[in-house]
């Protein structure tokens, strides 16, 4: 089975976390914490920055790694290094996604999860009062 690296932000914003609702492919509709693939030669930080930066128009700070996710789909399996991020500037530009939400731990389950990022949100959880 294939493997695919990828890297997802954990942005934070106070008590709240960023979440994104996929607009394209297999899995349009389910809601995801956004990045994307890990291109050759970059670090999991790089692809991080380049991902939202594309996706997003945005500029993060990379900060603390958060969990690998390990899931195994039908077709590949997932390697999905996790990383909490905060926002240095922009304005969260939707360019790939068909929404976006603010969630705070009262909310956190308010979203129907992608399966590999479902695995996150407990230890998300605890990050947010």
């Amino acid at each position: 089975m294939k493997t695919i690296k990828v890297v997802a932000a954990i942005i934070k914003d106070g008590e709240k976390i960023f979440a994104t609702q996929r607009g394209y492919g297999e899995f349009k509709d389910g809601w995801e914490f956004p990045g994307g693939k890990i291109e050759l030669g970059e670090t999991p930080q790089e692809a991080l920055k380049r991902e939202i930066r594309e996706e997003l128009e945005t500029e993060i700070e990379v900060g603390e790694w958060i969990d690998t996710v390990e899931y195994d789909y039908p077709d590949f399996h997932l390697s999905m290094d996790c990383f909490l991020c905060t926002i240095k500037s922009g304005d969260l530009v939707l360019k790939e996604h068909e929404a976006a939400k603010w969630l705070s731990k009262d909310t956190l389950y308010s979203v129907e999860w992608l399966p590999a990022d479902v695995e996150l949100i407990g230890k998300i959880e605890r990050l947010l009062k």
